[in-house]
């Protein structure tokens, strides 16, 4: 049996009728831009987030720049980002004109080093910098990573693209972050039918700002009292959000029950299982391993025999990227943490509604693996 890295086909019973009828209705009555949809959603996501406000806009790249222009980052502002994250946070800093440095990882948790954020905070002095929470959950350090940030007059963004659903200490992860935010692409734990994101804060200020910048800096429909661009979630995208939000913390106890099944039986098979730090309740978004960089290929090559998908989530540190070479001011960190580990990370498949008999291929492969070895 083929087992896929992710389904993102398996809908609740009766889902699709209800979207199919959903597309027809506002099909008929022109309802793209805008209305409920929209305004329902950003309601909806602000009570899972437990923010005061939620802004939606057309795609996660767009949540990280608009919150970067949100709290002032400009041309030429330092901003520190993690070595170990997805190309789009490196390229929303380059976007909005803001220097990068990037800040190597922490081998515990996975997450940006604290220690070697701190250094970096001292000698750079930025104004901005980006915590990812990486694999649905978060740095250990997030409550002292927050506090140091306000202390410093450092503004903190928050990536949250990974994380939508995750608790720490029962509370939202979203919750007392200054400014945060989601992505909606389809393999997310909360996906659209297409792109989308959003931006949730707590401040007043920011959203408004936020608000403007999604739609062309508006302060009225012809009058612009900021320079923003067209970053509107369109109604489609809302309306198939909002469906989904309905089955949403079904979806994550079916992820969670798989993941809990990886944990119990991958140290078995020999392979190194990375768990949440404590007090996080994470989404099931991914499960991460870790195993020798010259093992991980012959794995692979059993896990492609077999027709088992896996990820390298992620590959790459974002300061060995080409593409950040013009860029990239300074990367922070002598222990080469980001690349290490991203030479030896390996995911497994995990979705929503995973049955047992593919979690039983998969484990499988890994024991034909090691009875080859």
């Amino acid at each position: 049996m083929a087992v896929p890295f992710i389904d993102i086909k398996r809908f609740e019973p009766g889902f699709l009728d209800t979207w199919n009828e959903k597309v027809k209705s506002m099909s008929v009555n022109a309802q793209f831009i805008g209305g409920n949809e929209v305004t329902d959603l950003e309601a909806g996501l602000a009570t899972w987030a437990e923010t005061k406000y939620a802004i939606g806009c057309a795609n996660g790249t767009d949540a990280l720049q608009l919150a970067l222009r949100a709290v002032g980052v400009g041309r030429g502002d330092k901003v520190l980002l993690p070595d170990s994250t997805f190309w789009a946070t490196f390229e929303a800093v380059v976007n909005v004109g803001g220097d990068p440095y990037t800040i190597d990882t922490n081998p515990v948790d996975l997450q940006m080093d604290f220690q070697v954020f701190q250094e970096a905070v001292e000698k750079v002095k930025p104004k901005a910098a980006l915590v990812v929470h990486l694999y649905g959950w978060g740095t250990s350090k997030i409550e002292e990573l927050r506090k140091f940030c306000k202390e410093k007059n450092v503004a903190l963004i928050e990536d949250g693209a990974q994380c939508f659903g995750v608790k720490h200490n029962g509370k939202s992860l979203y919750k007392d972050a200054l400014i945060s935010t989601t992505s909606f692409y389809p393999a997310k734990v909360l996906g659209a039918a297409g792109d989308g994101g959003a931006v949730f804060t707590n401040d007043e200020e920011l959203s408004i700002v936020t608000r403007r910048l999604v739609n062309h800096g508006r302060t009225s429909h012809y009058e612009h009292g900021l320079v923003g661009w067209n970053s509107r979630l369109d109604s489609l995208q809302a309306a198939f959000l909002n469906l989904s939000l309905k089955h949403l913390q079904t979806r994550i106890d079916s992820r969670k029950k798989s993941q809990n099944v990886y944990y119990k039986e991958l140290p078995g098979l020999g392979i190194g299982v990375i768990q949440p730090p404590k007090g996080y309740d994470e989404n099931g978004y991914c499960n991460v391993t870790l195993v020798d960089p010259e093992v991980r290929p012959k794995i692979e090559a059993v896990l492609k025999d077999k027709g088992i998908g896996f990820g390298n989530i992620y590959p790459g540190a974002m300061s060995d990227q080409p593409g950040a070479k013009p860029y990239l001011i300074e990367r922070f960190g002598k222990d080469g943490n980001a690349r290490r580990i991203s030479k030896s990370v390996l995911n497994f498949p995990l979705f929503a509604y995973m049955t047992d008999s593919e979690l039983d291929e998969v484990f499988s492969a890994i024991k034909a693996y090691n009875s080859n070895k």
